[in-house]
C-alpha cells in the first residue's frame, strides 16, 4: 500500500517538503507511491530474509540484526491471549510481509497464527508468488481478507498517511470491529493541525516521491475512540523527521474494541 522509508540512520536524508491544498497537486508533484522500482527493491531483499541471506528487511533495506517493535508485539500477543492463543492479523498495507517476518520469532507462541496482508495489486501478485504461506496470506481488499477468516488484530504500520482519502479508509476499517488495533509509525504536527506534504526518498533507498500526510492527532483519536474502541497503551514511533518550517512526531497506539 505505501512503501516506508528508513534506512541504517533513521530519517538521513528524507524530506517532506510542501504544504498542498489537495491530493492532486501533491501527486503532480512527486512520482507516486506505486512506482516499480519500489516493489522489485523490496521484493529483492525480502527474497533474502526468507532464503537466510539476511536477517531482517524493512523499507527494502537491510538489517544484520532484527529490530524489534516491542510495543507491537505486546498489542499482538494481547490479542492472542484474548482469543485463547489464537492470533489473526489483517495487515493493512503490510507490503510483503515485512511485519510478518519482524515479528514471527516472538509470535510462535501462540496456538494459531494468521497474517493477512492487504496491499496493491502488485504487492499482492508478487506476494503470493514469492512469500505466501499456510501463516501468510495476500489480498487485494479487506473485505477480501475476512471471507473465510475472524482477525482479531488489525495492524496499522506506517499506511495511512500515504493514502488520499485516511479518514475514510480509517472508519471503513474500524467498521469491521476486529478487537483489536494496533498503529505504529504514524506522523502528526506538534501544533495539531493537518499538512499534505511530499515526502522525498534519497536514491540510496530508491529515487521516489510521493503524497504524505502529518495529521492532527486530538482528530486522528477522536475517530477511532467514535468507533467504539478504547486505548490501551500509546507509545513513541520510531521515526523522527519534521516537515519543513513545522515540528513533528511519529507515534503509534493500541487499542481495544469496548466490550470485546
Amino acid at each position: 500500500m505505501r512503501p516506508r522509508q528508513r534506512g541504517q540512520n533513521p530519517g538521513q536524508n528524507i524530506v517532506f517538503t510542501g504544504d498542498y491544498g489537495s491530493w492532486d497537486e501533491a501527486m503532480h508533484s512527486s512520482t507516486g507511491y506505486d512506482a516499480g522500482v519500489i516493489l522489485e527493491k523490496t521484493c529483492a531483499a525480502l527474497l533474502k530474509v526468507k532464503n537466510g541471506e539476511a536477517t531482517f528487511e524493512r523499507d527494502s533495506v537491510l538489517f544484520d540484526k532484527i529490530q524489534h517493535a516491542f510495543p507491537v508485539l505486546a498489542g499482538l500477543l494481547r490479542a492472542a491471549q484474548a482469543h485463547d492463543g489464537r492470533l489473526c492479523v489483517v495487515d493493512f498495507g503490510g507490503a510483503l510481509g515485512s511485519s510478518y517476518f519482524q515479528c514471527r520469532g516472538f509470535l510462535q507462541v501462540v496456538r494459531r497464527l494468521e497474517w493477512l496482508v492487504v496491499e496493491q495489486t502488485a504487492h499482492v501478485a508478487c506476494g503470493r508468488k514469492n512469500f505466501a504461506s499456510e501463516q501468510l496470506r495476500f489480498y487485494n481488499t479487506a473485505e477480501e481478507s475476512l471471507t473465510g477468516h475472524h482477525p482479531n488484530a488489525l495492524l496499522l504500520s506506517s499506511v495511512l498517511q500515504y493514502l488520499p482519502n485516511p479518514y475514510e479508509v480509517l472508519q471503513k476499517l474500524l467498521s469491521h470491529r476486529i478487537s483489536h488495533v494496533i498503529i505504529d509509525r504514524t506522523a502528526f504536527l506538534a501544533g495539531g493541525r493537518e499538512r499534505l506534504t511530499v515526502q522525498h526518498v534519497p536514491d540510496s533507498i530508491y529515487p521516489a516521491s510521493y503524497p504524505a500526510w502529518f495529521f492532527s492527532e486530538t482528530k486522528f483519536t477522536a475517530t477511532i475512540e467514535s468507533a467504539g474502541y478504547t486505548l490501551v497503551a500509546d507509545f513513541p514511533g520510531t521515526d523522527d523527521i519534521s516537515p519543513e518550517g513545522e515540528q513533528a512526531h511519529f507515534k503509534g497506539f493500541v487499542y481495544e474494541r469496548r466490550g470485546g
